[in-house]
């Protein structure tokens, strides 16, 4: 099928469901460990707490994935099903997790929350390759990315702005403070809202030959032996890519998990209080807990904050790569090595940060992020099978998972641990493992996944 040139606002459309996706990515990656610290957790807990995000990415994307490449509906197409089913699970999630009243209930929410976002974001990335012509890749990706930033930067602002406003950062012992209870429910509407939007303003190309397809969803393959088919499949630039991403989102997880414990304690020096440290029947103890609780609450927000800079800077990275891409090619291999460089450069930084400096450590972490949610699907979508472009987007999935998996049942505390006790440990190995991310993009030499070439 030959696909149309979009205009920006075709691909601006299709892609804006990313902001509330992103919303709820932002508000569980900047806020999550701060609402397991605040009932209970030690930092060294965290990163298991957190299982559930890459788990439920590794069960279900894939499963979106190719549900979606079988999916054919007269009026809601093949990939907007599941934006919609995905934004009502997310914002009920989103809305009820700040009000767990146990340390398992918001794991369990986690679960819950992850996993309603991955069936909205699969079908995201699918999209782009289903609408868009080879030639136009590299931009949609970069617009998703746009799109991306201006929803993480708002989101981790979010707890900031509603405590200015006057919403308590206080609270009792093992409750959530407000100013994240309403951050989390803005966070649902707009997730909601802005799904909406891609579904009601956007068409899908139905299947080439209807008649095919349907033949093809009656065959009896099961979904576990496409899988594997599928997987050792898989083309030798996938499995390169596969590498840059393990090491690239190893990062990323250290930081959702492990920056807020990390960053109040080395840079803000306001550590989340202890109970076992506090004898709550003595009105001395009581005073001194809450006077810590609320300054490690109100470093919390700033931490919070100060990370919205890399969905800022990840936003105008992406928009001069939108101005440039519109026109001109790019080589994606050298714009993400060096991109990915500047993040671990901006971790590395953080043991050497002030609370007025701590921004510009994810100025620089932003351009990596930039570049992770585009410059790897950009070379990917060059090197599938376009009629397995879900599945093949969820399979690509294993190499963001895995990695966190790993981190979550103990790689990020033994790595780390190596380094030392001190929390901002963790920042380092993330640092250091962006270092190699970057490194790895040397193995890419396929040329259309470089650069798309054109057939004239």
């Amino acid at each position: 099928m030959k696909k149309r040139i979009l205009g920006f606002w075709e691909i601006w459309n299709m892609s804006f469901g990313f902001l509330g996706i992103q919303f709820g990515f932002a508000l569980q990656g900047g806020f999550m460990s701060r609402i397991f610290q605040t009932l209970g957790a030690g930092k060294d807990e965290i990163p298991l707490l957190w299982i559930a995000a890459p788990l439920t990415g590794l069960l279900v994307q894939p499963i979106i994935g190719y549900m979606s490449d079988r999916t054919w509906h007269s009026r809601f197409g093949r990939r907007r099903p599941y934006f919609l089913i995905g934004a009502i699970l997310s914002s009920i999630a989103l809305f009820f997790v700040p009000y767990s009243p146990a340390l398992w209930v918001a794991a369990g929410f986690l679960w819950i929350l992850d996993a309603s976002i991955n069936v909205s974001m699969e079908p995201f990335r699918a999209l782009v390759a289903d609408k868009l012509h080879e030639s136009q890749r590299t931009y949609g990706f970069v617009v998703q990315t746009l799109i991306i930033g201006i929803g993480t930067w708002v989101a981790s602002n979010l707890p900031w702005l509603v405590s200015k406003m006057g919403v308590s950062d206080s609270a009792d012992l093992g409750v959530v403070p407000d100013s994240v209870k309403v951050a989390f429910a803005i966070g649902a509407f707009v997730f909601l809202l802005s799904i909406l939007y891609t579904v009601f303003t956007t068409t899908e190309y139905p299947p080439e030959d209807m008649e095919a397809f349907e033949r093809e969803k009656k065959e009896k393959n099961s979904f576990v032996s496409d899988i594997i088919n599928n997987v050792g499949n898989m083309p030798i630039t996938m499995k390169k890519l596969g590498v840059i991403q393990f090491f690239s989102w190893f990062a990323f997880f250290t930081m959702w998990s492990l920056a807020n414990p990390a960053l109040t304690e080395h840079v803000f020096e306001t550590p989340a209080p202890v109970e076992a440290n506090f004898d709550m029947s003595v009105p001395a103890d009581k005073e001194a807990y809450d006077i810590a609780n609320t300054a490690f609450q109100k470093s919390s927000n700033l931490v919070g904050s100060a990370m919205g800079v890399y969905g800022l800077s990840s936003m105008a990275f992406a928009l001069l790569l939108v101005l440039y891409t519109s026109k001109r090619r790019i080589n994606r291999k050298y714009v993400h090595m060096f991109s990915l460089f500047l993040g671990g450069a901006g971790f590395l930084f953080m043991n050497y940060a002030s609370p007025e400096s701590l921004k510009y450590c994810f100025l620089l972490i932003g351009l990596a992020w930039g570049s992770i949610l585009s410059m790897p699907y950009a070379m990917l979508s060059s090197s599938v099978d376009p009629k397995r472009m879900g599945m093949f987007m969820g399979i690509f999935n294993m190499f963001i998972v895995i990695p966190q998996i790993i981190a979550a049942l103990g790689g990020i505390n033994f790595v780390s641990g190596l380094l030392g006790e001190q929390a901002i440990n963790a920042m380092t190995v993330a640092g250091l493992s962006l270092v190699i991310a970057g490194l790895c993009n040397l193995l890419i030499t396929n040329r259309s996944a470089i650069s798309y070439q054109s057939e004239n």
